[in-house]
């Protein structure tokens, strides 16, 4: 009898240590609690997102000022509708005119965003500069941040003229060299220009997030380059895209593919090729904007316009994806394959 008492007590006693410890084990600290809770919350939404128009919840007004317009029409799922999935960390699909999410896929996953950080630094130049031929002068910081530069498309790889302490070019061209080029010496150089430093500057793009409403977003500099505690996710870059629509010289540069500027005094060209290699490539493609650091992975944002009829604006959203470029042509033909306006 003790013999089977104790072979009991030796099978069973694992199990009461892990129990005990798991009733008294201490709870998450609030922070992370909260940010649990928007996981569940945001999962638990999934299935039903891509059939709830966003704006819906919101008066007309509050709508109109987070970038959704008014055109009375509202994507449908089709008959034959049917789902898909892509291996991106993220991924999501917005109607840029309703709001109503289309694609969902860990939408509201906080994480670094690399370049398509530049679509909120582009927001805020526009909003702050009224005189966009207003020189800025090239800062030493500038020349010298890591990553992609004005002649550089990556680090260490320089295959035409980058720009120099000192040189001197209108804020309309270091916004297409940010743009076009994912160009981090030009969102520095704008960022410093506009609000004294890239920290100052990134003071103004929270203010920004926080009017718009976004609730995952916490930016640290202009360009995107990796800092802790810096993430978007792919659902707030949706919303922003959908804001910047506003501005038609976003997307007129978005559309360019290929442009060259040059120093105010004539002494400095620079040739700017566009990073989004699907502009020629899907129909009705508005433009797209690039991202990649270590620390983000590979992503991309693409803006489309319904190919029936070129009305109809979606804007899609893939983060940490390494076959970016095939998963977001996958997710766009899906898009339009299983949506129709009416």
């Amino acid at each position: 009898m003790n013999t089977l008492a104790t072979i009991l007590i030796v099978v069973f006693l694992p199990f009461n240590y892990y129990f005990a410890g798991f009733l008294n084990a201490p709870r998450n600290a609030p922070a992370e609690e909260s940010r649990i809770q928007e996981n569940r919350d945001a999962k638990k939404s999934e299935n039903a997102a891509a059939d709830k128009s966003f704006k819906g919840s919101l008066s007309e007004d509050k709508a109109q000022k987070e970038g959704f317009g008014g055109s009375g029409y509202v994507p449908q799922r089709k008959k034959n509708y049917y789902d898909t999935k892509i291996f991106a960390s993220s991924s999501v699909v917005i109607d840029v005119d309703s709001g109503t999410i289309l694609h969902y896929d860990e939408g509201r996953l906080r994480m670094p965003i690399a370049s398509l950080t530049k679509m909120m630094t582009a927001v805020v130049v526009m909003e702050k500069m009224k005189n966009l031929d207003e020189v800025v002068t090239i800062d030493e910081e500038a020349t010298l941040v890591d990553g992609t530069k004005v002649g550089c498309p990556r680090s260490g790889y320089c295959v035409d003229e980058r720009l120099r302490k000192g040189e001197k070019v209108t804020v309309k061209d270091l916004l297409m060299a940010m743009l076009l080029n994912s160009a981090n010496d030009a969102a520095v150089a704008l960022g410093n220009h506009i609000a004294g430093s890239q920290k100052e500057f990134a003071e103004l793009m929270n203010k920004k997030a926080e009017e718009l409403n976004l609730g995952d977003s916490k930016f640290c500099n202009p360009s995107g380059l990796d800092e802790d505690n810096c993430f978007s996710s792919a659902y707030d870059l949706a919303r922003i895209t959908a804001y910047s629509m506003r501005y038609d010289l976003i997307w007129k540069i978005m559309k360019t593919p290929e442009v060259e500027i040059g120093s105010c005094d004539g002494k400095f060209s620079h040739r700017l090729k566009n990073t989004d290699v699907l502009l020629g490539q899907i129909p009705n493609c508005l433009g797209g904007k690039t991202g990649f650091t270590y620390n983000a992975g590979k992503s991309l944002m693409l803006a489309v316009a319904d190919p029936a009829t070129g009305k109809h604006k979606v804007i899609s959203v893939i983060l940490n994806d390494n076959n970016r470029w095939e998963d977001m042509t996958k997710l766009i033909n899906w898009t339009f394959e299983n949506y129709e306006w009416k």
